[in-house]
């Protein structure tokens, strides 16, 4: 957890991906395709926010190619409740130059 993170509530800054977000990205791949309703050939985590909650928040920008990425927001439960991951918005197409900026679906 980043000293940001601390902020209950707060967005943290955009980072690079940590193996921790790249996992969560990877196993969220399906949903994401699911929801832009495109099937990605490259897949590359960048970069990502979060947000400490009741579970964690994550904002992640992720290149699938040609200066295009998709903006996924993930959820993800506290321990005690499972862990359960779920995405619940998407923005694509987004260019790779694009801040990620908290939105709602």
């Amino acid at each position: 957890m980043t000293a940001e993170m601390s902020k209950y509530g707060a967005w943290t800054s955009e980072e690079v991906v940590t193996p921790e977000e790249e996992k969560i990205c990877h196993e969220m791949k399906p949903d994401i395709e699911k929801k832009a309703g495109v099937t990605f050939r490259a897949y590359i985590p960048l970069s990502f926010r979060s947000q400490l909650v009741s579970g964690t928040n994550y904002l992640v920008k992720v290149y699938v190619g040609v200066d295009k990425c998709v903006h996924a927001m993930i959820s993800q439960a506290l321990p005690c409740n499972g862990g359960e991951l779920t995405v619940t918005a998407v923005q694509h197409p987004k260019s790779a130059s694009e801040p990620l900026i908290p939105f709602d679906n």
